[in-house]
């Protein structure tokens, strides 16, 4: 199993569990995903992501999305996408 960087937290919006991530590679729905951070580690896959409130489908280098997590998540965690 290989995990690649692929963003970190920005923010976290504890009362609806979304957190958003600053991208710094491609990410799509469907993708495993594994966020580390100081005090917990734990993945998931992506289900769903939106930008400025649309939802999307991918989304790209450069770009902050908001993504529904299933734990909470603090500022500066890292964001890695898990190949198998």
């Amino acid at each position: 199993m290989e995990k690649k960087p692929v963003g970190k937290i920005t923010h976290f919006y504890d009362k609806i569990s979304v957190a958003v991530v600053e991208l710094s590679d491609t990410l799509k729905v469907g993708d495993k995903i594994s966020i580390e951070g100081h005090e917990q580690q734990f993945e998931q896959p992506v289900e769903s992501m939106q930008i400025e409130h649309e939802a999307v489908q991918e989304a790209k280098k450069g770009q902050a999305i908001g993504l529904k997590v299933a734990q909470p998540v603090k500022e500066n965690d890292q964001v890695f996408k898990v190949v198998e």
